[in-house]
């Protein structure tokens, strides 16, 4: 059988150690008979792979003492609803949230925050096709938002926050299910921080939420029970029955990424995975990136070849050469190579011999 690289935007791959420790526990979690999928969410068993899973992403991410860790459903989809439900009943209504608006993701969370609040787009970089972050002295913010908003990386653009904005006293709220775990960051510079897992953390189905715990209690009178963030840190996740399995998963993938020397570990392999991508891409004129160096993603790489009537088959011959998931979102076309934390150097190194086979091949 060939060796598959999946550079799939999500859900994505996951590391094999993982997938083989769960298919060795399928049947029978640490000898006692069950799998997770069986176990009951509030027996001993489970507990104890809830506490331990939120217990090192704390550590995997220094999360201070003032926060608390939600495991929830419904994926960001869900939380560009559930945040400003939970945050703008701070404010006298109606309060205001301020949006940097950076592409794809961002237009998800500011068209749903529209029914909760009003909407002041602080900075945009439509005007060059969602192709960069704007630079925080262009930010045109509100004083007294109920939070400011941004997707620290742009999965169908390839487009990354370099840097994390200061906004003053008011709350910086992320969107980070598609870079979480895969650099260095300061928590305590975040009031909210979600993601959903099917990134860097595990299975479709599990959403994480770290809050900041003055900011709960606040939730309007119209969200639901399971979505108020107080509950459900009051329940430790456990208001409604938790998406067990993604969950275990997830402790898998934590303990996984502790083994390999935490997240700076992971944040230096994806610098030179992210470099020999990009280092290629610049060297040729076949394949085309259009984000500028400073704002290029290290998770997504989005190219384009020069000749797009070539598109159908590249995919294809990527695809005989076990380089899978590699066709651009529909929204955008070209190409895309998600390289996620799960995706070895040498998934990088075939994708870049490949490409320059196919450069040989049809220039």
């Amino acid at each position: 059988m060939k060796h598959v690289y999946n550079f799939s935007p999500g859900p994505a791959a996951l590391p094999k150690e993982v997938i083989q420790q769960a298919a060795d526990e399928m049947t029978n979690w640490r000898g006692t008979g069950l799998s997770v999928m069986e176990m009951s969410h509030r027996g001993r068993e489970f507990t104890e792979i809830l506490a331990t899973t939120k217990r090192d992403l704390r550590t995997l991410m220094s999360i201070p003492d003032n926060y608390k860790i939600l495991l929830m459903q419904g994926g960001a989809i869900a939380e560009n609803a559930i945040v400003p439900m939970n945050l703008v009943g701070k404010k006298p209504q109606p309060a205001t949230i301020d949006f940097v608006h950076t592409g794809h993701w961002s237009e998800k969370s500011i068209e749903e925050a529209h029914k909760y609040a009003k909407v002041n787009v602080a900075a945009s970089s439509e005007d060059k096709n969602f192709s960069y972050v704007p630079a925080r002295d262009t930010w045109k913010l509100t004083p007294d938002a109920a939070y400011v908003h941004i997707c620290t990386n742009e999965t169908i653009g390839g487009v990354e926050f370099d840097f994390t904005p200061d906004v003053g006293d008011v709350p910086l709220v992320a969107d980070m299910s598609s870079s979480i775990l895969s650099r260095e960051i300061d928590v305590s510079k975040f009031a909210v921080i979600y993601a959903g897992a099917q990134k860097n953390i595990g299975p479709a189905g599990l959403t994480i939420v770290i809050v900041r715990e003055d900011l709960l209690g606040h939730a309007l009178p119209i969200c639901p029970s399971a979505f108020d963030w107080k509950l459900v840190a009051d329940h430790d996740s456990m208001f409604n029955t938790p998406p067990t399995y993604p969950i275990y998963i997830a402790g898998l993938v934590f303990q996984h990424v502790l083994r390999q020397g935490g997240v700076a570990a992971m944040e230096k392999i994806n610098i030179k995975k992210a470099a020999l991508a990009y280092d290629y891409l610049d060297s040729t004129d076949f394949y085309i990136n259009r984000v500028p160096a400073a704002n290029r993603s290290r998770m997504n790489v989005p190219f384009f070849l020069k000749d797009e009537s070539l598109n159908q088959k590249f995919v294809a011959e990527a695809e005989q050469h076990g380089l899978v998931q590699l066709k651009g979102h529909s929204s955008v076309g070209g190409m895309r190579a998600s390289i996620y934390n799960a995706m070895p150097i040498e998934g990088v190194q075939a994708l870049i011999a490949f490409m320059q086979e196919f450069e040989k091949k049809y220039a």
